[in-house]
């Protein structure tokens, strides 16, 4: 509608104004040191809500980070899209990688950089502006309910107790989430799925203290080198998974599937190029877009150990650490999984070393239909906006809440998400485009109006 387009155009740039004061919070989790940055970030997010014109917002304390939740009910006999997005980011670490601080964000080639820019204060914040021109045109056809957490990125440990004592209040017709990426702005895309997540820490003790790497180098296991080793036997020589039963649950993608996904663009060379690598690494027998997105994964996400200080010390360590993680694809179980991994790093650990495996946090992998309401209201405002048919295609993260979602309110999840691969999630000098930010808030308002239309 021209009306909700005029009033975009006439406040974007107090829209953009609010988002960078939303991101030089440093509302980081996972870091205890963080906690009153953590209350601030919530607090700022309630008043944006209020501001947009939500009737009711209220913060709900939890045993973390607390929880934000806000409503515009315009008619109870009409549909109620529930929006889920988190308020904390992760670490910004290593710091000496960005050109600019992480919370001291900046704009620069039309690109927003902070952490959180993309994941996902950007993207929720669609929505608050959303509601926003909805509540100031009086066009608002739908009644739209607001969940904002502030522990998604250390796996929503206490969303799932409040989404358990909260059914009423959350009830819905459906959960939109803007926490996934598209291809491109020439090649919209919206994501029917999310893997799952699998996260482990492993310790590699040998010796009861750190050695002399002459004195005793060669007479007893060197925990860094049997943790190397233990990791290295993951997988085999085509990249495949060697865990026992890693693949036995695992809904292979049909050939129509894999036939829809190779017809969506990609440029190996520009990928490549991005990433600054000169060839690409993977399971044999898949696609880059297969792998990232249909297959399920191991990878290491840190690894250390020993002396690591300026210069040199010739020490034999005591200890290792690695923590790892998987990325599952539908079927697999996310407690299934971890415990594979775990029974295998315990059964591979040779002589001389002791192995001690512990969970992180976990979540499964979710698909959405293609067929619902949702996504048909989804790809129809996509192609309003854009002029141009959205692709379906798996997302290569996860979202742990989504099954969650659905087993306790009984709700599909729409993914509307306006991110790119190459924002730098978790990542030094996460971005996100300014053209993506502003259309993701021109398309919002449709899918509103398609899905209530939709729903007579």
């Amino acid at each position: 509608m021209t009306e909700w387009k005029a009033y975009q155009d006439a406040n974007k740039d107090r829209f953009l104004n609010e988002l960078l004061h939303l991101l030089r919070i440093p509302s980081v989790s996972a870091n205890s040191n963080h906690k009153e940055d953590m209350l601030h970030c919530a607090n700022v997010v309630k008043q944006r809500l209020e501001e947009a014109g939500a009737d009711i917002v209220t913060i709900y304390p939890t045993d973390g980070h607390p929880i934000v939740y806000g409503e515009k009910i315009i008619d109870a006999t009409k549909p109620t899209v529930l929006v889920y997005g988190h308020y904390d980011v992760q670490p910004a670490d290593p710091l000496e990688l960005w050109h600019s601080g992480p919370f001291e964000p900046i704009i620069k080639d039309g690109k927003i950089f902070a952490r959180g820019a993309c994941d996902d204060k950007g993207q929720f914040y669609m929505h608050i502006k959303a509601l926003e021109i909805f509540t100031n045109t009086n066009t608002l056809g739908s009644n739209i309910k607001f969940l904002i957490e502030g522990e998604e990125e250390i796996g929503s440990p206490n969303l799932a107790s409040f989404v358990k004592n909260n059914k009423q209040l959350l009830k819905a017709d459906v959960i939109l989430i803007s926490d996934t990426s598209m291809l491109s702005m020439e090649n919209p895309s919206i994501d029917i799925g999310v893997r799952g997540l699998s996260y482990i820490e492993v310790e590699v003790t040998g010796t009861n203290r750190d050695l002399h790497s002459g004195v005793y180098g060669g007479a007893v296991a060197n925990p860094i080198t049997i943790l190397a080793q233990m990791i290295a036997s993951c997988h085999d020589a085509n990249n495949h998974i060697t865990i026992p039963g890693f693949y036995d649950d695992i809904i292979e993608a049909t050939p129509a599937e894999r036939a829809k996904l190779a017809q969506a663009p990609f440029d190996e060379a520009a990928y490549k190029t991005d990433l600054g690598i000169t060839a690409l690494w993977g399971e044999k027998g898949y696609s880059t877009n297969e792998r990232t997105g249909i297959r399920p994964t191991l990878e290491v996400n840190g690894i250390w150990g020993g002396y690591t200080g300026e210069g040199a010390k010739t020490v034999l360590p005591s200890k290792a650490f690695a923590k790892i993680s998987c990325r599952l694809v539908p079927n697999q179980s996310s407690a299934v999984i971890t415990q594979k991994i775990l029974n295998y790093f315990n059964t591979i650990a040779p002589a001389g070393v002791s192995v001690k495996a512990e969970e992180h946090h976990g979540g499964e992998p979710y698909m959405t239909p293609i067929d619902s309401i949702a996504y048909r209201a989804a790809a129809k405002a996509v192609e309003t906006t854009f002029g141009k048919e959205p692709i379906p295609l798996r997302g290569g993260g996860s979202i742990p809440i989504c099954a969650l979602f659905e087993k306790e309110l009984g709700l599909k999840i729409v993914f509307l998400g306006f991110g790119l691969d190459s924002d730098n999630l978790h990542s030094p000098n996460e971005k996100f485009n300014l053209e993506n930010f502003y259309k993701g808030i021109e398309t919002i308002p449709y899918f509103h109006q398609y899905f209530a239309a939709m729903n007579v």
